[in-house]
């Protein structure tokens, strides 16, 4: 959403092509309202399979297809299904890549005791970032995935209190 945001405040025409509806959609509820009131369009329940170059490799477009959503997958999210015959392509010169956040996993991998959930986030606390394991505390993405910097600060000062309270009690 800050790439199509700031694309869009550069004066570019900004799309945001996702598979699909804006129910599953893996952002923010207010970073899509925002990107919305900004100008962002949003070509929903539409795949992207081919970006397409001019004679000298320069992006000119990208073939897509349209969606229509099936049962859940494994994430619990409707599975989107291809909808035959709806290829069609869009002219573009610039294609921004966003294919998911999630979490470093070497942390969790190399800390032996430490919780994480199914998406590999650190469990935490919200009031203190106290983790599973003693002495370790956590906050921002690493618990609650991408999210916003003033979640990640608000974080970091809960963690910081938990970490005073920790040690003052040693």
């Amino acid at each position: 959403m800050d790439a199509s945001r700031t694309a869009i405040r550069l004066g570019s025409e900004v799309h945001i092509v996702y598979r699909r509806s804006e129910e599953e959609l893996p952002a923010r509820v207010e970073e899509v309202h925002h990107a919305k009131e900004e100008g962002v369009i949003f070509d929903l329940l539409t795949n992207p399979i081919e970006i397409v170059e001019d004679e000298n490799n320069w992006v000119k477009g990208m073939k897509c297809v349209r969606m229509e959503l099936g049962e859940p997958d494994a994430s619990g999210r409707r599975r989107p299904v291809e909808v035959e015959g709806s290829e069609f392509e869009m002219e573009l010169d610039t294609v921004i890549m966003s294919l998911g956040t999630s979490p470093n996993p070497l942390i969790s991998s190399t800390t032996e005791g430490l919780e994480t959930n199914k998406w590999k986030c650190i469990v935490a606390d919200e009031e203190f970032g106290k983790t599973s394991k003693e002495g370790v505390f956590a906050g921002g993405d690493a618990v609650t995935g991408a999210a916003t910097v003033i979640l990640a600060m608000g974080a970091g000062k809960a963690a910081a209190k938990g970490i005073h309270k920790y040690l003052s009690e040693k």
